[in-house]
């Protein structure tokens, strides 16, 4: 099979023909339908990140089952699943206590460089990243990785609720936990701060103000529930949301990972408000606040693939799809093939997309 290998941080992904092991027990094979470029891929390829290379990134994705292995009960060949990352054993006390994503049983969720799933004719290891490896034609993953959907779910929308839009919707919904008529800002309308728009706009926030330097993506988080806008460039947003509000929000999401705007997001916020860092911030950075504005409970939290339990959370994700309410048809700026990965990061960068897709499916 074809997959986009990264040798090495600052360069080209490089498509290499490749394999997979059998399914063991509790593995399922599968066909990888549509895989989503994220930033946290963008992340790793500059070196922001650190993982064993060379490897398969990739983490976003939807796909139809291929094999079992021996054990697997949740689904069989022919079911159609999305991915995630947050591979949850079930059985630690993070698990039991509500709170899956936050699993670090390594039973299930391999540390980085552990797994051997992936094959091929050169020397060397080649890498699975996140458990998952969805820039290739096939993906082995644990039975717990996966969740199954409906039928007339489209792939293209569903590999989106595979990280983006369970991260942005999760952390408005359940790490924020955004009641009706609170204010909210959102900093960064990438796919991920357009699903925490859309995600406050159905927890039924009363002000989603968007924060981003692009005006084409301002004006699709209007279609997506913003109620206002505000371009940095046109001066400090901070004071000027502070303006607007009259004091400030009861809740800010940074959905980009930079310093600045996880310090922005707490400064931005009321008496009592919370800010949540959605974004991955670069290692070794520090985030700094000032100590005296703690007195008026705010609170800084961080947020992990949106607080998500996904096995529950992507099927009512997907059902709001079906009914209107999760606007996913907004998303999909790029659909390429896999051989043209590189240029679509390249858009990424360029900030000219939301989210671009490979369709292994389509003929593009």
């Amino acid at each position: 099979m074809k997959a986009a290998v990264l040798y090495e941080a600052h360069q080209p992904l490089v498509i290499e023909e490749i394999r997979v092991r059998k399914p063991a027990a509790r593995e399922v094979l599968l066909r990888t339908a549509v895989a989503g470029l994220c930033h946290s891929d963008l992340h790793f390829m500059e070196g922001l990140y650190q993982w064993p290379l060379p490897a398969v990134l990739g983490h976003e994705s939807s796909a139809v089952v291929e094999q079992v292995g021996s054990e697997v009960t949740y689904v069989k060949p022919g079911d159609r699943v999305i991915t995630c990352l947050s591979v949850f054993c079930g059985i630690c006390e993070n698990c039991t206590s509500g709170r899956p994503a936050l699993c670090i049983n390594t039973d299930v969720k391999l540390e980085p460089g552990k797994s051997d799933r992936l094959e091929w004719d050169k020397p060397g290891r080649l890498h699975t990243f996140s458990n998952l490896s969805s820039f290739a034609e096939q993906m082995l993953v644990h039975e717990n990785a996966i969740v199954k959907i409906r039928d007339d779910m489209p792939f293209d929308r569903a590999a989106l609720i595979g990280c983006g839009v369970m991260t942005g919707f999760g952390a408005a919904v359940n790490t924020a936990n955004v009641r009706p008529g609170e204010t909210v800002a959102v900093i960064g309308c990438g796919g991920v701060g357009m699903a925490a728009v859309n995600g406050a706009w159905i927890a039924g926030a009363g002000r989603i103000i968007a924060v981003d330097t692009n005006p084409a993506k301002l004006q699709t988080a209007t279609r997506l529930g913003a109620t206002d806008l505000v371009n940095p460039a046109d001066g400090d947003p901070v004071e000027r949301i502070i303006e607007m509000t009259s004091g400030g929000v009861h809740h800010a999401l940074e959905c980009i990972g930079l310093k600045s705007a996880a310090e922005q997001a707490f400064q931005m916020l009321a008496v009592g408000g919370t800010a949540t860092i959605v974004g991955l911030i670069p290692v070794g950075e520090k985030v700094e606040l000032l100590g005296y504005a703690l007195l008026g409970e705010r609170k800084l939290q961080g947020c992990s693939m949106g607080s998500n339990r996904f096995r529950v959370d992507m099927p009512r994700l997907i059902e709001l799809y079906l009914q209107g309410r999760l606007h996913l048809d907004d998303w999909i700026s790029q659909r390429i093939r896999l051989e043209q990965i590189n240029e679509g990061f390249e858009a990424m960068k360029a900030g000219e997309v939301i989210r671009a897709i490979i369709d292994f499916e389509a003929e593009i």
